[in-house]
């Protein structure tokens, strides 16, 4: 098949495979939004005069059949196709004749797949802010439920001040809370639109309209000057992926103190059956094998953030096919991410608490009694502590 870049010579299908790689699997999520992206370039092409209304109309009507067909599973991106751009493309040249050919004109698959992937990374901080938001409420849906349920605080794993599960819980919810503001400092990277830098020189002789794709597309702004969208890349991908890194910590924080609590010396929680696995040798045995990929989670999500900052580290100005590498553990860490934070909901909304099995040491209350004293007594918080402490140490 004739690609987009195809001179006419033959091509070793060993280039084709390397080059190629896993893209061709990657760009399938890519494939609305650069339908998204072509048809509102369209209609910028048609309002600057630069295709006939009869093309745009081809155009367009074509891309929202294809779409839709993609949606419901009547085709996939081959090998031979590379990526989404040069499938949609030769689709739609092949459904609608030359019209499809016009549809290339003042863009680049630079410009194009940047557009594409910003405005999926978008829709994926949103979902992931939902998952965040869903997982605060799972959280304060438990402070309710054990209201009344008092835990030890603990400072170097061992017992200090009183605390209780909505206290507990309400630390991680904030926690939550904070990544989901986050998220939209990834969302103003990705607010400018690449639409018209092509690749990464603009288009001379061509009058396109960078404004007009940018407001139809919903982009805050568009990018200059033309030469700073290839010096993006990699850059709100990293920055998504620093992100997850931070939330799946948190998450496996939650999910490290869930362990700590399910065990039998602790005995704190218990964990809904259905969300813990068996042995396949000791038939007492129910396994929290969840929570301990959950807190396994972030280390995945920090190698992919490793590799999104390596590939771009060395690299010159303009584009560098090195770029496409980025997809795979951009798209990793954005899987994981919101894999992880669906599965915590379901275990939040089932843990619950064994008040009986939650016992206080006796010096838990040494910090309180010590402001007692300085309150009420007059002491400095030194001789206090000196003499609150003389209690649990027998002197």
């Amino acid at each position: 098949m004739s690609r987009l870049w195809d001179k006419g010579a033959s091509l070793d299908d060993r280039v084709l495979r390397y080059t190629a790689g896993e893209d061709h699997k990657l760009d399938e999520r890519l494939v609305a939004y650069d339908v998204r992206a072509s048809t509102a370039h369209a209609d910028m092409l048609q309002a600057q005069g630069l295709i006939e209304s009869a093309d745009h109309a081809a155009i367009t009507q074509g891309l929202a059949a294809l779409g839709a067909e993609h949606a419901d599973g009547a085709w996939t991106i081959s090998l031979e196709e590379e990526d989404v751009h040069t499938a949609l493309e030769s689709r739609l040249t092949a459904r609608i004749g030359a019209a499809g050919g016009r549809l290339h004109l003042g863009r680049s698959r630079n410009d194009q797949v940047l557009a594409a992937l910003r405005l999926y990374l978008r829709d994926a901080c949103d979902d992931l802010g939902h998952r965040l938001t869903e997982l605060t409420t799972a959280l304060s849906d438990l402070a309710g439920r054990e209201s009344d349920t008092v835990l030890p605080g603990y400072t170097h794993l061992q017992q200090a001040m009183p605390s209780s599960v909505a206290l507990w819980a309400g630390g991680f919810s904030a926690g939550l809370q904070d990544n989901v503001a986050a998220l939209s400092a990834v969302k103003h990277r990705l607010g400018a639109s690449p639409l018209g830098s092509a690749a990464g020189y603009g288009t001379p002789g061509v009058p396109i309209d960078r404004n007009a794709t940018a407001t139809s597309l919903g982009f805050d702004r568009v990018e200059q000057p033309v030469t700073a969208v290839q010096l993006a890349r990699g850059k709100a991908e990293a920055h998504l992926c620093f992100e997850i890194t931070m939330m799946l910590g948190d998450t496996a924080r939650l999910a490290a103190d869930l362990l700590l609590f399910y065990t039998q010396e602790f005995a704190y929680v218990a964990l809904p059956e259905s969300l813990t696995t068996g042995s396949s040798i000791m038939p007492q045995k129910r396994n929290p094998d969840v929570l301990e990929l959950v807190r396994a989670a972030p280390a995945t999500a920090q190698a992919c953030l490793d590799e999104c900052l390596m590939i771009t580290q060395k690299l010159t100005s303009g584009y560098h096919r090195d770029l496409q590498r980025l997809k795979a553990p951009l798209f990793r860490a954005i899987d994981l991410a919101d894999d992880t934070l669906a599965i915590m909901k379901p275990m939040l909304d089932g843990v619950a608490f064994r008040p009986e099995n939650i016992t206080l040491s006796a010096g838990i209350h040494a910090a309180e009694e010590a402001n007692r004293l300085v309150v009420e007594q007059g002491l400095s918080f030194r001789d206090a502590y000196r003499e609150v402490g003389k209690r649990f140490s027998g002197a």
